[in-house]
């Protein structure tokens, strides 16, 4: 399959490149900066993007990428970091600047670049950095300033290298889509349109020739990740897929029984429950750090999972719903990015795990799942679940996880979506939830004094989860949900709204 390959040097921004990328219906894929220039040829890519980073060029252990990169005789783009690495193996000046620069700037556009092609005038860009290219090497030119002096993009086209000082993927540079497709699409030669469901046969040969004639077990939650893998996998290897749901006791008000109506009742497949509960709680008591309650939740999941693969005749998979985002956040395996937070089915797998592992959904965005779910005429309520993490609330209830607050923020939970679903705004949102506090205050209830937990409110608006804003729910909503939480929940006394955007704070608490 026809892609552009981008190299990650520690860029925040890294993965939002793939996904605007994707958005244009383009395939695209990450790779570590140190891959080699014989490993990118494997691939037989039809561009390359060097990502912006963290690092400056003149680093003693500043990321490189391999100097023939550059000299394939396949289009390169740099991107802020990439533009200075370009700049400085061509032979150009690169420097500290006399202050960094982050934020918007007005960029002014040259006529000529392919890359701009379309763009002419002025418009806002998004800059963050700390170095800046001086002096452009021989043979490329400038295609476009900011303030009216700063180089903010250069090119060799008979090379076939163009670089950029800002950052294009981000939603605050204006027609930075624009520029992408133009790389893509005029200066690259990408001329199909990738879809999700362009991989639904590549998947499904795939998972085929993985499991053979052994039995695969789907960890089925329910969700929107595990459906659409679970649906993928019946439809590639039928019965062979055993489909098993753990009660953890950390799943939430009527998830276990929806789960049967779906998948049991409605799909037909073998489905088999596992009450679990009282081992993760055993094993949570008293824990109160997020990592090790991820850790616990992830060890313990693959051990009951083994433990029930040995009731399955022949089994020597586990299919498991993991997401490009999963694997970005847990480990920094495609370059020098910072390490967010593990999850359960990524960084948390033991390594002596019994079961190999499939994961046909490891390189797509929620989005496309979802259309991917589409394709496989998977029904709309089920697509349009809000992301569950696999510890469930047990990454909601901050502090030490017992019975009695499960109790407490399940029924607040189901409170918050019983008013969000009436009021129309679940499919406004991309993911509405509560979390439990670790804090008690005073408060005033039938003329006595209380002194009770806080629930905070998190709803978030988003595409892919990578980025995220919280939603503006309207006031009355807002209202009608504290007042209901606060009246028939017992041990809370206050409700909280989080008003935090993705970047700085993840949309988990925990």
């Amino acid at each position: 399959m026809n892609q552009i390959l981008i190299l990650d040097f520690g860029s925040q921004y890294t993965q939002l490149i793939a996904r605007r990328l994707r958005s244009l219906r383009v395939y695209c894929e990450i790779l570590p900066f140190s891959a080699t220039a014989e490993d990118i040829l494997s691939r037989s890519p039809k561009g390359i993007i060097l990502s912006g980073g963290p690092s400056s060029v003149y680093d003693k252990k500043a990321p490189k990428p391999d100097p023939a990169v550059m000299s394939l005789g396949i289009p390169v783009l740099g991107v802020c970091y990439g533009m200075q690495l370009m700049a400085r193996q061509y032979g150009g000046q690169v420097s500290k600047a006399s202050k960094r620069e982050y934020g918007l700037s007005k960029l002014s556009v040259l006529k000529g670049s392919k890359l701009f092609k379309g763009i002419t005038g002025s418009l806002n860009v998004w800059m963050s950095h700390g170095d800046e290219v001086k002096k452009v090497p021989a043979g490329f030119r400038v295609t476009a300033r900011a303030g009216g002096s700063d180089i903010s993009a250069m090119e060799n086209p008979e090379l076939g290298l163009y670089a950029l000082q800002f950052h294009p993927e981000v939603h605050h540079t204006r027609r930075g889509s624009k520029m992408l497709q133009n790389f893509a699409r005029f200066i690259c030669g990408y001329k199909e349109r990738w879809t999700p469901a362009s991989f639904l046969s590549d998947s499904l040969a795939e998972i085929k020739k993985i499991a053979g004639n052994k039995s695969v077990i789907c960890g089925l939650s329910g969700g929107v990740d595990s459906s659409v893998a679970a649906v993928l996998a019946h439809k590639a290897i039928g019965n062979k897929l055993r489909c098993i749901f753990v009660d953890t006791g950390l799943l939430r008000h009527g998830d276990r029984r929806r789960m049967k109506e779906v998948f049991h009742d409605k799909f037909g497949y073998s489905v088999r429950i596992v009450d679990a509960s009282a081992l993760f709680l055993g094993r949570l008591k008293g824990v109160t750090s997020p990592e090790r309650k991820r850790k616990i939740i992830g060890h313990t999941f693959i051990e009951v999972f083994d433990k029930e693969a040995k009731k399955v005749r022949n089994a020597a998979f586990l299919l498991q719903g993991t997401l490009y985002p999963d694997v970005i956040e847990s480990v920094s395996v495609n370059g020098p990015s910072a390490v967010i937070k593990s999850h359960h089915n990524v960084g948390g797998l033991p390594k002596k795990m019994k079961l190999g592992l499939i994961e046909p959904l490891r390189f797509f965005f929620k989005d496309e799942v979802r259309e991917l779910g589409r394709s496989l005429k998977i029904p709309e309520p089920v697509l349009m679940q809000h992301p569950f993490p696999g510890p469930g609330l047990a990454i909601r209830v901050l502090g030490e996880i017992t019975p009695a607050r499960l109790s407490i923020l399940r029924e607040a939970d189901r409170l918050m979506r019983e008013e969000i679903q009436a009021a129309g705004w679940y499919s406004r949102i991309w993911q509405a939830f509560c979390v439990l506090l670790p804090v008690k205050s005073v408060g005033v209830m039938g003329d006595e004094r209380s002194y009770e937990y806080t629930i905070a409110l998190r709803c978030v608006s988003s595409v892919d989860g990578m980025t995220a804003d919280w939603s503006k729910l309207p006031h009355d909503l807002m209202n009608k949900i504290s007042a209901r939480i606060v009246s028939e929940v017992r041990g809370i006394n206050r409700v909280v709204y989080d008003i935090t955007s993705k970047p700085p704070a993840t949309i988990e608490w925990e």
